[in-house]
């Protein structure tokens, strides 16, 4: 499992009708991508739910390279960035993952909101004992729909993804989006738990 964020600050007086309006005419387009475990089209708003910027922030799990591969050096990508810009790609290699209970009438199966919180790991952690305890931590929650837990090599940093089916519990730390809208080809083909 590969994990991968890109993160488009935009102005302060940005319509987000737009990011809105853009998830809603083509998000479906990789609701059926091969290699694609999830990816959820997250939103910060400026204002809303103490989010100091303006911000489309899409996160993907994926369960091929090949299939992260496709996405960057495809259209879908490369529109993106006509459009915007070419952001920067963060990339963590997947440690665990963890999927939450079978949806019910509360508990709709479309996530609704997010949580990414980012641990640097000090240098005389042991980063397999840190990758151990962030899994086991994962949370169990009857609103969870989908948690992730990866580690970017490079600045030896762990990365926890939960995906929440409506509000996110007020005392779980990170960085809050709103999920506008999720797709999930193989999300059930990922291994939950620990994996490498």
């Amino acid at each position: 499992m590969h994990a991968m964020q890109y993160e488009i600050t935009l102005p302060a007086d940005y319509d987000m009708g737009i990011i809105h309006k853009r998830v809603a005419e083509k998000g479906h387009l990789l609701d059926a991508h091969p290699g694609l475990g999830l990816k959820a089209y997250l939103v910060r708003e400026r204002g809303r739910d103490g989010s100091p910027v303006n911000q489309y922030a899409p996160f993907y799990l994926w369960r091929t390279a090949e299939g992260m591969n496709s996405f960057l050096w495809g259209p879908g990508f490369r529109g993106l960035s006509a459009d915007f810009g070419r952001p920067v790609v963060r990339h963590w290699l997947g440690a665990g993952l963890s999927r939450g209970t079978a949806p019910t009438a509360d508990a709709p199966d479309a996530p609704t909101t997010a949580i990414r919180r980012t641990i640097r790991l000090p240098e005389t952690a042991d980063p397999a004992e840190a990758v151990e305890r962030a899994v086991a931590e994962l949370p169990g929650h009857p609103a969870l729909h989908t948690a992730a837990v990866a580690v970017d090599p490079s600045r030896w940093e762990l990365l926890q993804l939960v995906l929440w089916r409506g509000p996110a519990p007020e005392d779980v730390p990170g960085t809050r989006y709103r999920v506008l809208h999720l797709s999930r080809p193989e999300l059930d083909r990922l291994p939950a738990g620990r994996h490498w």
